[in-house]
């Protein structure tokens, strides 16, 4: 999952660096939880993404598409190099994900909030027709200001859809500031329980952590909130330390910076270190 990890960085990187801009924050604070997803948990079937019986994940913080794709092309569901036309014109790689052009998507997402309620709706559904499939969704500490995620996360609760699994990416910052000066969150693991959710908050970086924490979510009575402690631009040091990481239109040294990461992890990754 480490190994997977990192290609999943290394194609985010490159992706974004050849469209010349993008959310390089958010995206990467998630690449670990995509990783242990996509690579072990998930039952997927890239050659016929609508299959019936596959496991659904739904993007709620759409701005991090990016990473999401890059998963996508790494498990088969269509080909590396169509990373490249991401946010062209024409493309099937829209900067926010879209059910409708990109196969492996099962819910298009940029609307902040409005995921979480769509991931409900498809929990409930499998839940009352007795289906086994699993839903994974990831929202974002920001996007935890729309009123209707709890509005969401109550019905979630009220009819125990132990058959999805939520992961708060607590990266601590959004679009313009961080999350503790724009709207205090205080603590989402009382939050969640309180909510009625089993919740525990993990280190975001660390793919046995969260191995672990979704293995502990399948014994549970009740629906999980999995807390991801996770950094803003997660993996590339330079960027964590950037004020402004959200979104990047790279200037030089942001790009020779860049570079050096990608570097760096062709290099782990061509040595087998990874």
């Amino acid at each position: 999952m480490e190994n997977f990890a990192k290609r999943i960085r290394l194609e985010l990187l490159k992706t974004l660096m050849h469209l010349g801009f993008g959310h390089f924050g958010g995206s990467l604070s998630i690449v670990e939880t995509l990783a242990v997803l996509y690579g072990k948990h998930m039952t997927i079937y890239p050659e016929n993404p609508k299959h019936p019986n596959r496991d659904y994940f739904i993007l709620s913080k759409g701005h991090a598409g990016p990473a999401l794709y890059a998963t996508l092309a790494l498990k088969g569901f269509f080909p590396l190099d169509m990373l490249d036309t991401l946010n062209q014109n024409g493309t099937h790689l829209p900067s926010h994900p879209d059910c409708h052009l990109t196969p492996g998507v099962d819910m298009t997402t940029g609307s902040l909030g409005q995921g979480i309620s769509v991931a409900s709706g498809i929990a409930y559904y499998h839940h009352v027709n007795h289906l086994p499939n699993k839903i994974f969704c990831i929202v974002g500490d920001g996007e935890l200001n729309e009123g209707q995620c709890w509005e969401a996360f109550q019905f979630i609760a009220h009819h125990q859809l132990k058959n999805l699994i939520v992961f708060i990416d607590e990266n601590k910052k959004q679009l313009d500031g961080t999350t503790s000066t724009i709207c205090n969150p205080f603590d989402f693991v009382q939050k969640m329980q309180s909510f009625g959710f089993h919740s525990l908050r993990i280190k975001g970086n660390d793919v046995n952590q969260i191995d672990l924490a979704i293995q502990e979510a399948y014994s549970q009575d009740k629906p999980t909130a999995i807390i991801l402690d996770t950094i803003k631009a997660q993996g590339v040091p330079y960027l964590e330390q950037k004020e402004d990481n959200h979104h990047i239109r790279p200037n030089k040294e942001d790009s020779a910076a860049i570079q050096i990461a990608i570097s760096q992890l062709e290099e782990e990754l061509n040595n087998g270190n990874a």
